[in-house]
């Protein structure tokens, strides 16, 4: 039977050659991908995948190799659109399957990556690169668990620490990005966060997450306002972000708190200024950076009031959560020395000068190592009882009723130890007025000179007994002590022998 001859329409011919066609043209595109592909050039390998799949969008590998591409590119959304669609093409692509896994676990989403990959191993068991693949999604999974722990316990190293681990793995997800950023951030590690977050926001200006922590670092850096304003946008791109609004919660009220504290200091109301900014202490423990300012400005009213103690402790308290802060240094260091704590005064000053090596602060050293110096000599004003400004009559009568009250006669009858204690202090107090009674070595001693040293005071030479008798009349023997027996018990006057 001879061969039949089958027509084919003219117009049908065509449209298969023009197929034909259009899938030569294509994989020739194909073919210069991957030698771009194999030189690294993978934007221009893009470009040509690009036509491959515009002349011939049904052929799976094309979009596996874009896909493949584009992950070399890092632009792993992107990526996975196209490896879905691979796969959609041609369900038995293995290799459409693994990129789209490994997309998902660049992306953060390990329990889309583990599925993507279990059904590569169903299909091929002994697949190496789908059984290391699915072992890092599980690795993957259990970080995500233990930083969510550790967030939970306020763990934020441990929390930072897993999120390091994870994006290894999942080097494009901004969720943990994020996440390591907020701990970054409550551990005072600002430049860190700022530096994550500003990614972000590089990539994408709508992060209301990326928005909330940079607003965070902000915040935590006394920068209310600014913190505001990224807290507002936040909420305005998430309306329902519960940490932004509470943040803004907590800044506006810090801010208004501290102002009113402030504007009560200026007005002089020093007991009011101390309760608000007592208030605002309990607003948020987090803030580091402005608590330290508080507790330092608590201290400023605590010693415009006398709280002077309390003042100190309050200055601790801003350089436990501020060592670099100057100014709680020098408002400890003025306390200190209000107490007379001059070696604590001493170590704040030369604490200040190493940091802030200025005039003032050089003067404000010396000035608190003279009193140091000073402290360790005898207080001649303390062994008469009279402040350091005391006058010249002031002095004297200081003189006198010290003089009188442990004068040696006085204590005939009393133990040796007694007498020898009495003796002591007599002479002390001779000594005292020696000093402070002669203009010329007060005001050496007041500049913290060492009278013995200079030649100025011999205590070796020293008479308090020849100095008792020149103050009360010059008269030689000794001085009886007897009981005025028409004066009230414990009164004494003095009679010369």
């Amino acid at each position: 039977m001879a061969a039949v001859d089958i027509d084919v329409p003219v117009e049908a011919e065509s449209q298969i050659r023009n197929q034909d066609e259009l899938e030569r043209e294509a994989e020739g595109f194909k073919e210069k991908g991957n030698a771009f592909y194999s030189k690294k050039d993978y934007s221009e390998a893009f470009n040509y995948y690009t036509k491959a799949i515009d002349y011939c969008p049904t052929n799976a590998s094309y979009y596996g190799n874009r896909a493949a591409t584009l992950m070399m590119l890092s632009r792993f959304r992107e990526a996975l659109e196209d490896s879905q669609q691979a796969v959609r093409l041609d369900d038995c692509f293995m290799k459409g399957h693994l990129r789209e896994g490994k997309c998902h676990l660049s992306l953060g989403n390990a329990t889309a990556a583990s599925h993507c990959f279990q059904k590569v191993l169903e299909r091929e068991p002994s697949n190496r690169e789908a059984q290391q693949e699915k072992k890092n999604a599980t690795t993957l999974l259990d970080f995500e668990r233990m930083a969510e722990f550790g967030f939970e316990k306020r763990d934020f190293r441990k929390v930072v620490y897993c999120m390091d681990r994870a994006l290894a793995l999942a080097s494009a997800c901004h969720r943990f990005k994020i996440l390591k950023a907020e701990c970054l951030a409550l551990l005072g590690r600002y430049p860190e966060a700022q530096s994550v977050a500003s990614d972000i926001l590089r990539m994408d200006s709508t992060n209301a997450d990326a928005l909330y922590v940079r607003g965070l670092c902000l915040y935590y850096e006394d920068c209310i306002d600014k913190a505001v304003q990224f807290f507002v946008q936040a909420l305005r791109m998430a309306p329902d972000h519960e940490k932004a609004r509470l943040a803004c919660r907590n800044a506006k009220s810090l801010k208004a708190k501290k102002e009113e504290g402030n504007q009560a200091f200026k007005n002089n109301n020093y007991e009011a200024a101390y309760q608000l900014y007592t208030e605002a202490l309990t607003i948020d423990p987090n803030n580091i950076k402005t608590n330290a300012k508080l507790y330092c400005n608590r201290a400023t009213a605590g010693a415009k009031v006398k709280k002077l103690n309390q003042a100190i402790e309050d200055c601790t308290s801003a350089i436990k959560l501020d060592d670099t802060y100057i100014k709680a240094y020098l408002r400890r260091a003025q306390c200190y020395m209000d107490t007379e704590q001059y070696e604590e005064a001493v170590r704040d000053y030369e604490k200040v000068y190493q940091t802030e090596k200025t005039s003032d602060h050089k003067q404000l050293l010396k000035a608190a190592q003279l009193e140091l110096k000073k402290s360790k000599r005898k207080d001649y004003y303390k062994v008469l009882g009279v402040g350091k400004n005391a006058t010249e009559d002031e002095i004297k009568k200081a003189y006198r009723k010290r003089a009188l009250m442990h004068h040696p006669d006085r204590h005939s009858a009393a133990t040796p130890e007694v007498q020898k204690e009495e003796e002591k202090k007599f002479k002390e107090v001779g000594e005292a007025f020696t000093v402070l009674s002669d203009p010329k070595k007060k005001i050496r001693y007041d500049n913290g000179h060492d009278l013995e040293d200079d030649g100025t005071f011999d205590g070796g030479d020293f008479d308090a007994n020849n100095i008792f008798r020149a103050f009360f009349g010059g008269h030689g023997g000794g001085f009886n002590f007897e009981s005025n027996q028409g004066s009230a018990p414990g009164n004494f006057f003095f009679q010369f022998g």
